[in-house]
């Protein structure tokens, strides 16, 4: 599948996965993937498999990770679990999906006649407001324990992928001197065919030399 350079990393991801269940049989259970597939409905494709997406954290906006309530609710900075006060359906991604807006629990739905305990900045205002994809993924993004053995084991499974980009690069698929998308599709193609069959004559080669 080629696309061109506008359209990002993570469009590749359904197509991608759709081919890998063809060839398997079944959902992949792990996958191990850069920062470019930082993104909920990645998380929760894992998690439906019964494993997890090995994905690293991109804190967009400069926001830390997240921590939830029982109930799945965000929690302020103050600790406090913050009440859904409406969705609506975001249309404007890549993946159309329902998001939820969700609101400081000493202002909504009724003033509790507390003060923010830290002073939070946005207190004077209408409290603390924030929004996320109500999907189990956009929380998993944030409970994952990228620090833990599980998830460093998965990871480190990408340094196939990169020395595969390394050597795609090296026979010129970045900068394709081609005139039209179907013969840069078509040299792409090329370009993997031949990896993957150099990576079978290594495999060859070495049970050769068991035997």
């Amino acid at each position: 599948m080629t696309q061109p350079f506008d359209r990002p990393d993570v469009s590749y991801f359904h197509p991608l996965l759709a081919d890998v269940e063809r060839r398997l049989g079944r959902h992949p259970r792990f996958g191990a993937l850069d920062a470019a597939f930082d993104a909920f409905y990645v998380y929760e494709y894992f998690d439906d498999a019964g494993g997890f997406a090995a994905v690293p954290l991109t804190k967009r906006g400069g926001r830390k990770i997240r921590t939830f309530s029982d109930e799945g609710l965000p929690l302020c900075d103050a600790g406090l679990p913050m009440p859904l006060k409406y969705t609506y359906q975001c249309r404007t991604t890549l993946i159309a999906h329902e998001r939820g807006r969700y609101a400081c629990p000493l202002r909504y739905p009724e003033p509790a006649g507390e003060v923010c305990p830290i002073q939070h900045k946005n207190w004077a205002k209408k409290g603390c407001v924030t929004t996320l994809a109500t999907s189990k993924g956009a929380r998993l993004r944030h409970q994952i324990d990228r620090d833990g053995d599980p998830y460093r084991e998965i990871y480190k499974q990408r340094t196939a992928t990169e020395r595969i980009n390394s050597q795609a690069v090296a026979f010129g698929i970045e900068r394709p001197k081609l005139r039209n998308g179907v013969s840069i599709a078509n040299h792409n193609t090329l370009t993997y065919v031949l990896i993957n069959l150099h990576a079978l004559q290594r495999v060859r080669q070495r049970l050769s030399e068991r035997s």
